[in-house]
């Protein structure tokens, strides 16, 4: 049985400068939209599993979301889907909201992402993570502010 409170990241976090990431929520019975909203939010970091951002609004947990990733210089953006892990306030900043974002699972079944992704993520890893971009601490920064 694992340990309480060990990290349980097991994908390294990167930054890619100049990120944005625009997001939906997922369509229910009685909403239907295919809009993004809050476009060009800052991305804090990136990894494998899953992607931190600031938002001017607070999104509920276990909120599933339509994520569109946009990197400086890619042509088309990174479409993924995945479900809000956490929340933290961003407090006296434009931007009022961190947001934790888990990925769901790669595969080919309905609900979860495309494999092509898993290897655009690996690639923008190959390119960005580095000493000035990967993320070290823990907590990823939820408990302090960022400033935009």
């Amino acid at each position: 049985m694992p340990e309480e409170g060990l990290e349980k990241r097991i994908c390294a976090r990167f930054r890619i400068p100049g990120a944005t990431v625009a997001y939906r929520r997922e369509r229910t019975l009685f909403k239907h939209s295919s809009e993004y909203g809050g476009e060009f939010l800052p991305m804090l970091d990136i990894s494998r599993g899953g992607i931190r951002f600031l938002s001017t609004e607070e999104i509920s947990l276990d909120t599933r979301l339509h994520l569109s990733i946009q990197v400086p210089g890619d042509p088309s953006p990174l479409k993924m889907d995945g479900i809000v892990r956490w929340s933290a306030p961003n407090v006296g900043q434009s931007f009022k909201h961190q947001l934790g974002v888990q990925f769901a699972a790669y595969g080919d079944k309905k609900g979860m992402n495309y494999p092509g992704s898993l290897v655009k993520i690996i690639a923008f890893e190959q390119k960005f993570l580095d000493d000035t971009t990967i993320i070290k601490d823990e907590t990823g920064g939820r408990g302090s502010t960022f400033s935009i």
